[in-house]
């Protein structure tokens, strides 16, 4: 997708490397795009629509799902599902590959480098629009947990509608919280010509944009709002942590991060796209029954080791609201998604998309099925 940038958009900086000492770390790949995608390698073999796709010899069925920024707690569903051992119950040997931004993320999807994407419901309905087919399988967030933040020692920056002509800092442009961050300019009758987008990643990289004054205000995630208010850097001006915190400022439900697969992969490999989601739609409904500090204790130490433990549960407690326990499609919101992308998404605005080829309910709706008869 593509945000609307101003003139003074700086580079991104690169994540943080991973530290190879810990054991979690070996079943993470963290990998420049461009070697990544030449390898031309995929994880599963087609059967048949409907039948049965795993391993011959009743070893795993490998399966390799892209993400990026895999610390991010709208994440955790997924590495929790890999931690807790949900996958391999379903029979799963699954590899999360944490790339450097959006864009690579879909191209390992739409090049077939991987079966899975972690990310925004929203880039479904972009791609579609682009001729190509995805659906998300499974919603792992009912709100985007994100907020946007001004500056504290801007006392006049009270509202996204003060926001005309600032620098506004996002993790990357074309990413998530650069759609976010030019809706709620054009929501609050700010031209799009007049909202400068600032690329500052995320973390360490967000705080420093704040601390020097790079950014006059940001569209962030946990647990760099933590950060930023911990620090007296930030005041929160639009809260999208939960589900009515984002009907409040985006005038109606918006789904964050969400399981999305081609829908060709999907239609060859019913039964490990079943596996998937049976293991996440597990991973919700242990997530919705468990506390901030039970959940964190779950969580590859190294995740917290720039904010510590104690300020990554409070943040994790902050935004608690924006899981889907059901995994489900929240009532409306392909519709507001899409209203959304058409004021900000070039791609998307004039297109004709047709919302029911970019979901489907049909597999978190059996896995909750089987799960309440066991």
């Amino acid at each position: 997708m593509q945000g609307a940038a101003g003139p003074k958009t700086a580079a991104e900086m690169p994540a943080p490397e991973e530290k190879t000492q810990h054991m979690w770390h070996k079943k993470i790949v963290l990998i420049a795009a461009t070697a990544f995608l030449a390898t031309g390698l995929t994880a599963c073999s087609d059967d048949k629509s409907g039948g049965s796709d795993a391993a011959s010899d009743g070893s795993l069925t490998k399966v390799k799902i892209a993400l990026s920024n895999q610390a991010n707690q709208s994440y955790l569903p997924l590495i929790l599902a890999s931690r807790m051992g949900y996958f391999k119950k379903q029979g799963l040997d699954v590899q999360i590959v944490n790339l450097q931004g959006t864009p690579q993320v879909s191209d390992a999807l739409l090049n077939g480098q991987v079966q899975g994407m972690i990310g925004f419901f929203d880039h479904n309905l972009d791609l579609q629009a682009k001729g190509k087919d995805t659906k998300a399988v499974v919603q792992l967030l009912q709100a985007p947990g994100m907020v946007e933040m001004t500056r504290s020692n801007e006392s006049s920056l009270k509202s996204p509608g003060d926001l005309r002509g600032k620098n506004v800092g996002v993790t990357s442009l074309g990413s998530a919280s650069s759609t976010i961050g030019s809706y709620l300019a054009v929501h609050n009758n700010i031209p799009l010509n007049q909202t400068h987008l600032v690329a500052v990643a995320a973390g360490p990289t967000f705080v420093a944009a704040f601390q020097h004054n790079r950014v006059d205000a940001g569209v962030t995630t946990e647990p760099t709002i933590s950060t930023l208010l911990k620090k007296h850097l930030g005041t929160i001006v639009a809260d999208m942590r939960t589900a009515a915190g984002t009907k409040a400022a985006l005038g109606g439900p918006y789904p964050g991060t969400a399981l999305t697969v081609q829908t060709s992969w999907e239609q060859t490999h019913q039964a490990t796209t079943q596996k998937m989601v049976n293991a996440i739609y597990q991973t919700l409904q242990w997530m919705e029954s468990h506390s901030a500090a039970q959940i964190t204790a779950q969580v590859p130490a190294d995740f917290y080791s720039g904010s510590g433990k104690d300020q990554y549960v409070q943040a994790l407690a902050n935004e608690m609201g924006m899981y889907n326990p059901t995994g489900q499609m929240p009532a409306d919101a392909p519709q507001t998604v899409l209203r959304v992308l058409d004021a900000v998404d070039p791609a998307v605005k004039g297109h004709k998309i047709d919302l029911a080829k970019t979901y489907t309910d049909e597999y978190v709706q059996k896995a909750a099925q089987e799960k309440s008869a066991s």
